[in-house]
C-alpha cells in the first residue's frame, strides 16, 4: 500500500502578511451598519427613584402601605392588642400582594411598550 505523500505546504494556499490594524482608543470602533448612540448622562439615586416612581407609582405606594401596616401592627402587638395586630398583619399581606402585582403589571407594560 503505497500512499502518495505531498510535501507540507505545496497544496496549501500561501498566506500573505496583512499590515497590522491600528486602533484609535479615543473613538468607538467603526462597525458597518451600526451607529452607536451617545452615552446617556448618569443619573443619581434621587433622579432614578423619581423616574421609576413616575413610571409605576403603585410600587412605592404598596411599599409604604406594607411598611406602615407592619410597623403599626408590631406596635399594636407590643401594646397587647392582639385583635388589631392580627388585622394589621393581614393588611400587611394584602399590601405585599398589591406591591407584587404592581411590579408584575409594571414589568408587563414596560415589555409591551414599543421601543422608541
Amino acid at each position: 500500500m503505497a500512499t502518495a505523500t505531498t510535501p507540507v505546504g505545496q497544496d496549501q494556499p500561501t498566506k500573505t502578511a496583512s499590515p497590522p490594524v491600528v486602533f484609535d482608543f479615543s473613538q468607538p470602533p467603526i462597525i458597518e451598519g451600526f451607529s452607536p448612540q451617545p452615552r446617556a448622562r448618569e443619573e443619581n439615586f434621587k433622579e432614578k427613584f423619581i423616574r421609576k416612581t413616575k413610571e409605576n407609582p403603585f410600587v412605592p405606594i404598596g411599599c409604604l402601605g406594607t411598611a406602615g401596616a407592619l410597623i403599626y401592627g408590631l406596635s399594636a402587638f407590643r401594646r397587647g392588642k392582639t385583635r388589631q395586630s392580627q388585622l394589621l398583619m393581614r393588611a400587611r399581606i394584602f399590601a405585599q400582594g398589591f406591591t407584587v402585582v404592581a411590579i408584575i403589571v409594571g414589568v408587563a407594560v414596560t415589555a409591551l411598550k414599543p421601543k422608541q
